[in-house]
């Protein structure tokens, strides 16, 4: 493989692409990649991993819908820890009524 052939290609890829991270959809590949596996990565990286056909740009339909997944998940992510850190407090019902006295 002439490397310098190899970078230009990479420069050229990474000149087209208009977003930075961009989401990228993963090949399958012959040391075992899986297909179909959607992530964002810096322009960079994404440039090298379709120069080396291990990936291609998300189509806006994909990329949007593995935006809104995370979005998603972060949501539930915040709710759960929110709901971790609440505390809860147990009075009894006379300390209640003491309290009601002394006002």
């Amino acid at each position: 493989m002439d490397l310098k052939t190899y970078y230009k290609n990479i420069r050229e890829i990474e000149e087209q692409l208009q977003r930075d991270p961009v989401v990228v959809v993963s090949l399958a590949t012959s040391e075992g990649g899986k297909a179909n596996v959607t992530a964002e990565v810096p322009r960079a990286v994404a440039a090298r991993m379709i120069a080396e056909v291990r990936s291609r740009v998300a189509t806006t339909q994909e990329a949007q819908a593995f935006r809104d997944e995370i979005e998603e998940r972060r949501r539930l992510y915040e709710l759960d820890e929110e709901a971790r850190r609440m505390r809860v407090m147990v009075i009894p019902a006379s300390d209640l009524r003491q309290g009601k006295e002394r006002s």
